[in-house]
């Protein structure tokens, strides 16, 4: 079974294109990797979480921030087909903290 990414953001905040966005992407470069991607609307004010199958890999509040989208997918690859090469998007992040 393919993992489901869930995408929620703060509708509140006007995060639903950016939500959307990253959608995109991670549907372009993992588009044979998932069985799709799910944008819910937050009902907490400024929540921003990604979660694969229910487990969450990304917290706006926790992480002090948006991803980098290179980061993201690097996260996303990880998990979902570790052995995947990001080209260009697969160097080392610059940014390090527990995610």
């Amino acid at each position: 079974m393919k993992p489901v990414i869930t995408i929620e953001y703060c509708p509140k905040c006007n995060w639903l294109l950016r939500s959307a966005y990253i959608a995109q992407e991670l549907l372009t470069t993992f588009e044979n990797e998932l069985k799709g991607v799910t944008l819910q609307p937050s009902e907490v004010s400024g929540d921003f979480h990604i979660s694969i199958d229910g487990k969450e890999i990304f917290n706006r509040k926790t992480y002090g921030g948006f991803p980098e989208i290179k980061e993201l997918k690097q996260i996303v690859r990880d998990i979902v087909s570790p052995g995947k090469s990001l080209g260009h998007a697969d160097t080392k992040p610059h940014h390090h903290s527990s995610l």
